[in-house]
């Protein structure tokens, strides 16, 4: 499937705003980012497990629940975050 990613996130992706991963959840996806672009996953989910506050996941337009929420095989995962700073 395919992940767009947020310009704050790109570090991660070699400078890419779409990228390949797969699972049937989010969870499952983010792990699969893990295995292909290390750190990026703890950029996303915090140490409890949960998306930080400053990012938004949709899979298609819809906000997700949480990291069970189910993916079908061709939504696309949107992973969103706010940028800060003064």
């Amino acid at each position: 499937m395919i992940v767009h990613v947020g310009s704050i996130l790109h570090a991660y992706t070699d400078g890419r705003s779409e990228v390949e991963a797969g699972g049937n959840t989010v969870r499952a996806v983010l792990d699969d980012l893990e295995a292909r672009y290390p750190g990026i996953r703890f950029r996303i989910v915090d140490e409890q497990d949960r998306v930080r506050p400053h990012v938004r996941i949709f899979v298609g337009q819809v906000p997700a629940a949480d990291l069970d929420t189910r993916i079908g095989a061709r939504d696309q995962l949107h992973v969103l975050a706010a940028l800060s700073g003064g």
